[in-house]
This record gives C-alpha cells, structure tokens and sequence, in this order.
C-alpha cells in the first residue's frame, strides 16, 4: 500500500542536465526547431492572409535567392549583421553586456563621411580610404572605451551607459546632418571619393568580413587575451586570483570592439552607402545580439544565426511586396517566431527531460508517450540523413584520395617503365658495333688494345 501510494506521488517527469551531447545530435535539435517554427509561420501567414503554405515558403527562397542581384544582396547583408555580431562578441564572452553597437557604429560612419565629405578631391582616393578608416576606428574606440572605463573603475551599469550612447550618437549625426545638409533638406547627398568598391560593391566588404570572422574566432580561442577576457567573465574573482588584470581586460577588450565597430563604419560609408544619417544601421545591432546568442557565443555559428534571420526576413519582405501587403508587422512576428524556437530548443541541447515509466519501460502516459514516440521518430530521420550525408562525405573524399593514389601508381610505374626502356637502349647502343667504323680501323683498334695488355703483365 505504501509502495502504491509513493508511487501515485512520483512525479511525471524531471528535469536532468545533460552531460554531454553529440553534434549530430545538436543539429537534429535544431533543424527541428527550425521546421517547426516555419510550420508555425505558415500557419499565421495562411491564416491571416490566406496564402497557400507552400507559395510562402517559394517566396522565402525566391526574395533571397532568385537572381544573381538579391543573391549578392542576400550574403551582403549576412556580412553587415554578422560582423556587428563579431563585435560585440568579445565584450559578451567577458560577459560585458554592450548595447551600444549601433552608437559605436554610428560615429565611426560619421568620421569617415567627414573625412570624405571635406577632403575628397583633395586627397588621392587610395589616401583618402586609409584616412577614413583610421578615423573611422579611432572614433569607434573612443565610443567604445568611455562605458568601459566606467566599469571598469566604477562599476556603473554598462548596458544603461552604452544604450544612453547610442542616442548621443543619433543626436550627433543628427546635428551635423543638420549643419551640413543645404537648403534645409535634412539629407546629405552621396560621396563617392575614397571609395571602398575597387573590385565589386559588395564583393569586397564580402570578403572583409570573411577576414574578419577567421581573425575573430582565432583571438577569441587560440590567444592569451581570448583566454583572459573568457576568465574574467567566468568569474572576475578567479581572474583576480591568478594576476589577471581585470580592469585592464575590459578596458583592451572594449578597444577590440571598437576596433570592428569602426571597421562597419567604414564599409557602411566608404564601400555601401557613400552617406551617413541617423539609420545607417537599421537597428541591427539589437538583432546581432540575438545573433551572438543564439550561436551560443561560437563564432562559426553565428554564420548560421545570421543566415537564417537574414534569410528570414528578407524573404518574408519580399512575400509582402508581392502580395501588396503594406503592414510589415508580421515580419517582426515570424522573425520572433523563429528566435523564440531556436532559443527554446537550447534548452533541449543542455537539459533533457526523464518522464516517468511503468513496469513495461514505457511512459507512464498516454499523451507524453505519444510525444516521445514522435520525437524519437523526427530526431532518428535526421540523425540518419545527417549520417548519409557525412558518409556520403567522407566516401567522397576518400575516392578522391584513392584515385589520386592510383594516379601516383599509374605514373610510378609508368616512369620505371620508361627507365626500363633506357637502360635496355642504353646497353644497345653500348654493345651494339658501329656500322661507320672500317675493317682496318677494327684491326687497329684490337691490336692496340692488345699491346696494351701485354705491357701491363710485363709490369
């Protein structure tokens, strides 16, 4: 009876924190999430608008993959939004919450514009380029560094100092716009000296950011400052405690983040927009720090992060355009949807659930049980075709391998077959007579050869 009653008690399921979890695995939980938040996105988009699913779904590939413009378009804007992601990164691994990547951003755009704007055409533009940038980079730092001295000495607030940042910064471009602008039109007109589009428009900041990704991921995990500023923000005491510098730290790290910043602004003005203004950024250092957490701090995930916001939103623009849809708020919504599925399915990649089961080893449940047997079936699908793939892979790379060992056979002993062939030669032509020779100069030649002979026994 007390066992019955203990067991009426149990719970139905717990919470357990998982030890460790594969990659195969983790992409499953994701690629779930991923389906189920377009499921979910289609069925508000038909229900609101009444559009077939499946006509939603083209539009998403169509806005971003459908030519070759919205394809440079696309993987442009994945560049802008995952190098302010790259930026704020450091600061974040520190657990430095900057919010002012917008500000930072902001001002060294500004910098560059006034460097081109008062010295093109009196500065070789190569020249000009380097100037802009430098400006850019050291306004950035200074935009950057004023919070983190603060904390670092004061320990003010810093998501509060660098989001107060941000509107000075908008006040600024704002009050130069202002001064600057003729005729009161509060627009500045285009400056295309110092140019950063020498090879392609968007080629180039393409590439740039490319560096910097690879530059970003190296400092973050192979050098004594990633290691540092990862310490501090595990634990500032720790960090203390083996001579660490932490004041220091935040102060260098922040440097870092103003470093990139500047290099953003730079591009944004010198190579995309050639102007500045208040919404040079769109907003999207906000939704690069969605970024850098869902790609839980990695910085080759954030390619993937920033991909799928990207792809996201641009698509879902571009649905709207065709429908003749003015409201742009489901935008925001779907984009939400899929944050919000992607946020929840890391809590499945840290912590699993243990539901409770009977004597028969199956959930004590008929709905939870229906549940499991549903996700077991969806994570064994992808689990196997991410499987294929990897085989697929790696057989692929393996029959690569073995033709070119069969190559390097095949030549191998093509050239012993050619040695072969000229040792034989060689010793025909040795022992072969020559034809040219006469009778006499034969009899000569013998003769000669065997006086010599002689000589040497006599020796």
């Amino acid at each position: 009876m007390e066992a019955t009653t203990a067991k009426q008690k149990s719970p139905l399921f717990h919470i357990a924190r998982r030890t460790d979890v594969s990659k195969r695995k983790l992409v499953a939980i994701k690629a779930i999430a991923i389906i189920l938040s377009l499921i979910v996105s289609c069925i508000i988009v038909g229900a609101v608008y009444g559009v077939n699913p499946f006509v939603f779904i083209g539009s998403l590939f169509e806005g971003t993959l459908g030519s070759v413009n919205r394809i440079w378009v696309f993987l442009k804007d994945i560049a802008i939004l995952l190098a302010i992601g790259l930026a704020l990164l450091p600061a974040f691994k520190m657990k430095y919450w900057n919010t002012g990547a917008d500000g930072q951003i902001l001002v060294s755009a500004l910098a560059a514009y006034i460097c081109i704007y008062y010295m093109g055409g009196h500065v070789n533009d190569v020249l000009l380029a380097f100037i802009s940038l430098f400006a850019a980079i050291v306004a950035g730092v200074i935009w950057a560094v004023i919070p983190a001295i603060f904390k670092a000495f004061w320990n003010t607030n810093e998501t509060l100092f660098t989001l107060m940042m941000n509107y000075v910064a908008t006040q600024l471009v704002a009050l130069f716009v202002s001064a600057v602008a003729k005729s009161g039109s509060h627009t500045l007109d285009p400056v295309y000296y110092g140019s950063l589009s020498m090879i392609y428009q968007y080629l180039t900041p393409i590439i740039i950011v490319i560096l910097l990704t690879i530059a970003v991921s190296i400092y973050i995990k192979h050098t004594k400052h990633g290691f540092e500023l990862s310490l501090v923000g595990e634990s500032i005491n720790s960090a203390k405690y083996v001579g660490i510098n932490v004041k220091f730290v935040i102060i260098r790290t922040l440097i870092v983040t103003g470093i990139i910043c500047g290099l953003i602004g730079f591009i944004l003005t010198n190579g995309l927009n050639h102007v500045v203004n208040s919404n040079v950024t769109g907003g999207k250092g906000f939704i690069a720090i969605i970024v850098v957490w869902l790609a839980d701090f990695k910085p080759y995930f954030m390619i993937l992060a920033t991909f799928m916001i990207v792809f996201i939103n641009t698509g879902t623009n571009y649905f709207l355009t065709n429908a003749g849809i003015t409201d742009t708020s489901i935008v925001l919504i779907i984009s939400s949807i899929v944050i919000f599925f992607i946020i929840g399915c890391t809590f499945f990649t840290r912590y699993k659930v243990i539901l409770r089961k009977n004597d028969k080893g199956e959930v004590d449940n008929k709905f939870f049980n229906f549940l499991a047997k549903v996700y077991s079936y969806i994570e064994g699908f992808f689990i196997k075709v991410s499987n294929k793939i990897i085989a697929f892979i790696d057989k692929l790379f393996k029959k690569n391998k073995k033709e070119d060992t069969h190559i390097n056979a095949d030549n191998k002993l093509e050239i012993e077959e050619n040695n072969e062939d000229s040792n034989i030669e060689s010793n025909t032509i040795e022992t072969e007579p020559d034809e040219n020779i006469s009778n006499d100069d034969k009899t000569y030649i013998g003769d000669e050869l065997e006086d010599n002979s002689k000589e040497k026994e006599e020796e």
